[in-house]
């Protein structure tokens, strides 16, 4: 047996993982947002279906990323932000060049978190790049400074698009699903219904009251709504009692069979210290996460449900959002096209007792205890670690037992391995 070859084989699989992933993402000026502050989101589409967020000691700062639970050292990030309120995300591209690229998004989103402050620190590194460059990507970034910019990054180079020049986006957001503008368009790259879909609701949503890190998540993110078919399954199935399936192709839609995870980062206003970014995360299979905010505290351990659990290989709330998915959402078991069935009755229902309509209530509540811990920070100009950890807390019992009381399933049997190997890992932090 060659293994040579075969680890070669694997390798390519691998890299083939990572640049056939397929995103839905956004910059927003804090200009046009509910409150001021600059926004990236990203829907997170790809083969890594088992997700978790990790602190990092880097090399000049401190950072918090989404991390694939195959790569559990997080030698990629997939969005992230860090101590100096530098946020980084990225969608792939298929319309810059004949080629995909190396793969190198996530080593390149590392690199930039451990070493960027500014907008203009990312375009030096991207500058520094050797020709051809080896990325394909729509990479969006904000900074503490009110910076808001996507970035089409090919071989030759990058074409910038900032969020605060009206001429380039009059309603201050950007979209990017995955190809981009200054490459050609057609069937070379995709999400061109998901673009429409997403632009539709941002700008209702920005000519009425502006847009939030909740609008987004639990109103795009979450959302049921085709644009190219105009067709909103959460209104065609909303008078159907519970028990009834209803089954639907999942394909073009913001959440799709392929979604692992989503992703806000809200940064601060000029001036506010940036240790008050927030990154609120559904990781895991959104239709089926809860919404988890965590903050770039590194004293005060993140809420366990979102870190990596050796036992499972896996974070405890991506394994019970992947368990709903897969048992009780798209749980069609035969036919080469059965996972994309998506039963819609069991999300959502006449009777109020679908998996989306318990997991909002849940969040409503997150939110809620977050914005007023957030409004208070704010004015006092800095993080209070006792209220951050109890909020920690408070938040891990709640997921725990809204999995289990509502849908069966144990995640506290996890906890005390999870608490063991998160003490090692606290005891590593700046090894990489």
């Amino acid at each position: 047996m060659n293994f040579k070859k075969i680890s070669i084989f694997f390798s390519i699989l691998f890299l083939l993982s990572i640049v056939t992933n397929a995103c839905t993402t956004a910059v927003i000026s804090g200009k046009y947002t509910k409150n001021g502050r600059p926004i990236i989101w990203k829907n997170r589409d790809t083969n890594a279906l088992k997700n978790f967020l990790k602190y990092f000691s880097g090399s000049t700062y401190n950072y918090i990323g989404l991390v694939n639970s195959e790569d559990p050292n997080g030698k990629n990030i997939w969005i992230g932000m860090n101590s100096v309120g530098f946020a980084i995300m990225n969608s792939a591209t298929y319309n810059l060049s004949d080629d995909s690229g190396d793969g190198g998004e996530g080593v390149a989103m590392k690199q930039a978190l451990e070493t960027c402050e500014t907008l203009e620190d990312f375009e030096t590194y991207l500058n520094n790049l050797k020709r051809p460059i080896g990325l394909r990507a729509n990479f969006g970034v904000i900074d503490a400074k009110g910076g808001a910019a996507f970035y089409e990054v090919g071989p030759d180079g990058y074409v910038k698009f900032d969020a605060n020049d009206p001429k380039v986006a009059p309603f201050g957001y950007i979209i990017r699903a995955n190809y981009s503008f200054t490459g050609t368009l057609g069937k070379s790259s995709s999400g061109y219904i998901r673009y429409r879909t997403v632009d539709d609701a941002m700008y209702l949503s920005q000519s009425t009251a502006g847009l939030s890190a909740k609008d987004i998540e639990q109103g795009i993110t979450k959302g049921l709504f085709n644009s190219l078919t105009n067709r909103n399954l959460y209104e065609i199935y909303a008078d159907v009692p519970e028990k009834n399936p209803r089954y639907e192709i999942l394909r073009d839609y913001i959440p799709r069979t392929s979604s692992s995870s989503s992703v806000v980062i809200e940064g601060v206003k000029p001036g506010e210290d940036p240790i008050l970014s927030t990154l609120w995360s559904n990781v895991g299979f959104p239709l089926a996460s809860i919404m988890v905010p965590v903050w770039m505290q590194s004293e005060i351990d993140m809420p366990y449900v979102v870190q990596y659990n050796e036992k499972i290989k896996d974070s405890p709330i991506c394994y019970a959002a992947l368990k709903l998915k897969n048992e009780k959402l798209l749980n069609i078991r035969w036919g080469k096209f059965a996972a994309e069935y998506i039963d819609v009755n069991a999300l959502f229902n006449k009777d109020n007792t679908g998996i989306h309509q318990k997991i909002i209530k849940v969040e409503n509540g997150i939110y809620k205890d977050a914005e007023k811990l957030l409004a208070q920070w704010r004015t006092e100009g800095k993080i209070n670690e006792k209220e951050l950890k109890k909020f920690y807390s408070q938040t891990n019992t709640l997921i725990i037992e809204t999995y289990k009381n509502e849908f069966d399933i144990d995640l506290e049997n996890l906890k005390s391995e999870n608490n063991e190997n998160s003490n090692q890992a606290n005891s590593m932090k700046g090894v990489n």
